[in-house]
């Protein structure tokens, strides 16, 4: 068994357990992440924790279940939450706490033990490319009582939660799936502003961030002690977790072998790797494992460190796991579904008379692909086409095929941040000033339009609210 083994969370492709994968499991891996690729049904999830749980029962299944923007298990569809954007807004920690409970009960049902959310990020920056409606909102107090709320919902479903991106990515203009933000604050502002809310919510385990605080020193918080003497210093004593060390930020400056050592010389516990879709997984696993059995070799690692991380760990799995039922199952999606139209509906904000006069041609302006989501779904387009069957799609280049008894409706996500989509946006308002503009993205990022819907987040839940707006169901 080698060391390496209880410290290290690959992902691997497609809906069963590849040989490769159960033999680490076997080995002692510490666990496994799952990505949409995994997870087309609650139904095929369960039996892919039930395999790697019957391999090795400690063994730790995580996923990005964040409600909103980020979900895996209804990646497909979009999730039946609106996300954190749109708790902050109604402010009520009770119904955060109801919230994430529900959504805990089917994550358990899938069997997966750690949701790597809350996201605990201060939305400091409205121009965000990553945080954005991911975020409880722009106030350290909001995000702290509000993320307090969603651990204890988790861990009244049984399922543990894990704060990110520690210290804060909130406040950065770059994206580090793409290249290595950087969080140009003050000591006494990374304490009191983003780092506070990992101190009020208190985690089960932390991420920590590819982004460079200069205040603090030159490298990524996740590969640097610092970081992770702020973390223990908040009186959290459970395990750190890089973010997926295959990202840009990263990846761009070490591989995948040096990477790993640097962040457990920082101090770290728990390393994702990287998603199946950017690099062959099986490959990541014998590299990452490779380099950390040199370093102990060498002395660069020590090996009782690696068997407290192991330890602190195997902490997060959860083998109370729910009998999985089809019913059940059914049952949870219905509630969350009741749920997330309620609060999305009472979150929504609209300006402007944004009622349909004819039929909806939509016109989808934002990027085709979100890194931290993953690929875009277009949930409007399918809660407009239930609505209104003869619902047509347009791109920008084609609105002069556009009739007056149609109604252009244009789908924002950044429309301030991004250029591409704030020309397109420029060119649609110019051609079709009657256009209705659903922006799902930050309101603080929001367009100026006469006719705008806010939705604080893209899920299906946000866009059933607005197509409740559009349809003059809601004033």
């Amino acid at each position: 068994m080698s060391l390496a083994h209880g410290v290290l969370m690959p992902g691997f492709p497609g809906t069963s357990i590849p040989s490769w994968l159960a033999e680490a499991l076997d080995a002692g891996l510490a666990g496994v992440v799952l990505f949409a690729e995994n997870t087309p049904s609650v139904e095929a999830t369960r039996r892919i924790t039930d395999a790697v749980h019957a391999i090795r029962p400690q063994a730790v299944v995580s996923c990005d279940e964040e409600g909103g923007d980020v979900t895996r298990l209804q990646a497909s569809s979009g999730s039946s939450l609106p996300g954190n954007a749109a708790l902050g807004v109604l402010d009520d920690p009770a119904l955060t706490r109801e919230t994430a409970a529900a959504y805990g009960h089917l994550i358990a049902m899938a069997g997966i033990d750690l949701a790597l959310s809350p996201c605990l990020d201060v939305a400091g920056e409205p121009l965000n490319p990553v945080i954005g409606v991911r975020s409880f909102g722009a106030s350290a107090e909001l995000v702290g009582r509000h993320g307090r709320a969603f651990v204890a919902g988790l861990a009244d479903a049984g399922v543990a939660s894990c704060g990110k991106h520690f210290p804060g990515h909130g406040d950065t203009k770059a994206d580090s799936h793409l290249s290595l933000p950087v969080l140009d604050v003050d000591a006494t502002t990374l304490r009191e502003r983003d780092e506070q809310p990992f101190a009020t919510a208190r985690p089960d385990a932390v991420m920590t961030a590819h982004i460079v605080v200069p205040a603090r020193g030159t490298e990524p918080a996740s590969l640097s002690a610092w970081a992770t003497g702020d973390i223990r210093g908040l009186g959290l004593g459970g395990p750190i977790i890089t973010d997926a060390l295959g990202m840009r930020a990263i990846s761009d400056r070490w591989d995948m072998g040096e990477a790993c050592v640097r962040a457990l010389e920082a101090g770290a516990d728990l390393l994702l790797l990287d998603a199946p879709h950017n690099r062959d997984a099986r490959t990541g696993l014998e590299e990452a494992a490779a380099a950390i059995d040199a370093a102990v070799a060498s002395g660069r690692l020590r090996a009782a460190d690696l068997r407290a991380s192991a330890t602190r760990n195997a902490t997060l799995a959860r083998p109370g796991r729910p009998d999985f039922s089809v019913a059940g199952t059914a049952s949870l999606l219905s509630r969350l579904d009741g749920l997330g139209d309620r609060i999305a509906s009472a979150a929504l904000v609209s300006q402007g008379d944004v009622r349909l006069r004819g039929t909806p041609v939509l016109v989808d302006l934002r990027r085709r692909v979100n890194h931290a989501s993953g690929s875009q779904g277009n949930p409007l387009l399918t809660s407009l086409r239930a609505r209104d069957p003869r619902t047509l799609t347009a791109d920008v280049d084609g609105l002069s095929s556009v009739g007056d008894a149609q109604q252009v409706v244009a789908l924002t996500r950044q429309p301030l941040g991004d250029p591409e989509e704030g020309r397109a946006l420029a060119r649609l308002l110019e051609a079709r000033p009657d256009a209705v503009v659903v922006h799902t993205g930050t309101a603080a990022a929001a367009p100026r339009s006469e006719r705008l819907v806010l939705t604080h987040g893209g899920g299906a839940a946000n866009a059933r609210a607005a197509v409740a707006a559009l349809m003059g169901a809601q004033s």
